[in-house]
C-alpha cells in the first residue's frame, strides 16, 4: 500500500515538474510535494535557473499556507535527487535538514558523479528517512535530456520534420505541408525547446521567425524565445533584412559560418548558452549531416496525406551510413495529419 501511495504522489510530483519544461535550462525540470496523512502541505516546481528549486519552492509553500509546523512529520515526494552542493542557490538538502522534514522520497538519481547518492548519506545522517528510486523509470525518460546533456556536454537534439507519404517536405505551391492543428503540436515542441536550429538555404528560402506563437499549452510568461541558431556557409549571402536579423528577438539569433565540427557546435550550445534541449527545424542536406554523425537523439514526424508534392526529400543523397532504428513513443491523429514520435537509436 506504500509504495502504491508513494508512485501516486510521484506522479503528482512529476505533473509539476511539467510546468518546468522549457524553462529550466540549464538545470533540470524538477517538481516537489509535501505530503502529510494524504493532505499536500506544500508543492512546487523548478521555475527558472537561478531561483529557488522545486525543493525549497514546496517548503515556502507550506509555510505559505499555515503549514511549516507540520513540516517534520511530513514526507516531501520529489522527482530528481536533492541537490546536495551550492550554485546559484542553497543546497536543498540543507533546506530539508533545517525544516527537519522526516522522509525524502524521490525518483531519479543525480546523473552528475560528484553528486550521486550524496544526499542518501546527507539526509540519513540527520535521522530523515530516504526512500530512492520510486517511480524512477518515469523520472528518468522525463529527465532524458538533461541526462544526456550531463553525461556528453551535447544538447538533447529532436528533429522535426513534416513530410508526405513519399517523403517530399515541400509542397509544389507555396502553401503549408502540416494542418493548422499539427503546426500546433510544432510549437509546442518549440515551447520545450532551448534553441531551434536551421541553415542558410532554409533562411532565404522560407524567412522563418522561429518563434512559439500557437501551441498546445499556454507560456509562462517566464519563457524566452529559443535561441535560433543558424548554420551557413557564407554569411555574406544572408539577407540582412529577414525576420530573424530585425523583430523584436534579434538578440536571440546565433550565426555559425563552416562549421566542420557538429559536436563542438553543440558542445558550445550547452557550455556557453544553456541549451539542454536543442531542435531541428532545418533541410534535408542539413538534417543528412546531423544524421550521418549519429547527433539526432529524438525524431518527431508529421505526415501528411499526399504523394507527387514538391522537389525536396526528406533526406537527399546516397545510402546513409547506418540505420537508425526508431522506437515509436507515440502516434498522433491530428486532422488529417499523423503525428509520429520517438527515439533513434
Amino acid at each position: 500500500m506504500q509504495e502504491q501511495e508513494h508512485q501516486q504522489w510521484m506522479q503528482h510530483a512529476l505533473q509539476l515538474a511539467r510546468h518546468g519544461l522549457g524553462l529550466t535550462s540549464p538545470n533540470p525540470p524538477v517538481g516537489a510535494v509535501i505530503v502529510l496523512n494524504g493532505e499536500v502541505l506544500g508543492e512546487g516546481f523548478h521555475e527558472v535557473a537561478g531561483e529557488a528549486h522545486a525543493e525549497r519552492r514546496a517548503i515556502a509553500d507550506a509555510y505559505a499556507r499555515g503549514n511549516g509546523h507540520l513540516l517534520p512529520s511530513a514526507t516531501i515526494y520529489v522527482t530528481l535527487e536533492p541537490c546536495s552542493s551550492v550554485g546559484r542557490t542553497g543546497a536543498c538538502t540543507d533546506a530539508i535538514i533545517q525544516e527537519k522534514l522526516g522522509r525524502v522520497v524521490y525518483g531519479s538519481t543525480d546523473p552528475d558523479l560528484r553528486h550521486q547518492g550524496r544526499a542518501d548519506a546527507l539526509l540519513q545522517a540527520q535521522g530523515i528517512e530516504v526512500c530512492p528510486g520510486v517511480y524512477k523509470d518515469a523520472c528518468d525518460h522525463f529527465l532524458r535530456s538533461w541526462f544526456h546533456a550531463i553525461q556528453t556536454g551535447r544538447p538533447w537534439v529532436t528533429a522535426k520534420v513534416a513530410t508526405t507519404l513519399d517523403g517530399r517536405m515541400t509542397r509544389r505551391q507555396n502553401f503549408w505541408l502540416s494542418g493548422v492543428e499539427t503546426l500546433r503540436h510544432a510549437h509546442q515542441l518549440r515551447l520545450e525547446s532551448d534553441a531551434i536550429l536551421i541553415g542558410g538555404n532554409t533562411l532565404r528560402t522560407d524567412n522563418p521567425a522561429l518563434t512559439i506563437r500557437t501551441p498546445l499549452q499556454t507560456p509562462s510568461p517566464r519563457k524566452q524565445q529559443p535561441w535560433r541558431v543558424v548554420l551557413t556557409n557564407n554569411m555574406l549571402s544572408l539577407p540582412p533584412m529577414a525576420t530573424l536579423f530585425t523583430d523584436e528577438h534579434k538578440e536571440r539569433t546565433l550565426l555559425w559560418e563552416n562549421v566542420k565540427d557538429f559536436r563542438v557546435l553543440l558542445n558550445e550550445l550547452y557550455t556557453r548558452y544553456g541549451v539542454v534541449n536543442l531542435m531541428l527545424e532545418c533541410g534535408g542536406r542539413l538534417l543528412r549531416r546531423f544524421l550521418e554523425e549519429g547527433l539526432v537523439n529524438e525524431w518527431m514526424q508529421s505526415i501528411s496525406p499526399m504523394v507527387g508534392a514538391g522537389p525536396d526529400f526528406l533526406v537527399p543523397g546516397d545510402f546513409l551510413p547506418q540505420e537508425f532504428i526508431f522506437q515509436r513513443e507515440s502516434l498522433i491523429e491530428c486532422e488529417r495529419d499523423i503525428i509520429i514520435r520517438g527515439t533513434l537509436g
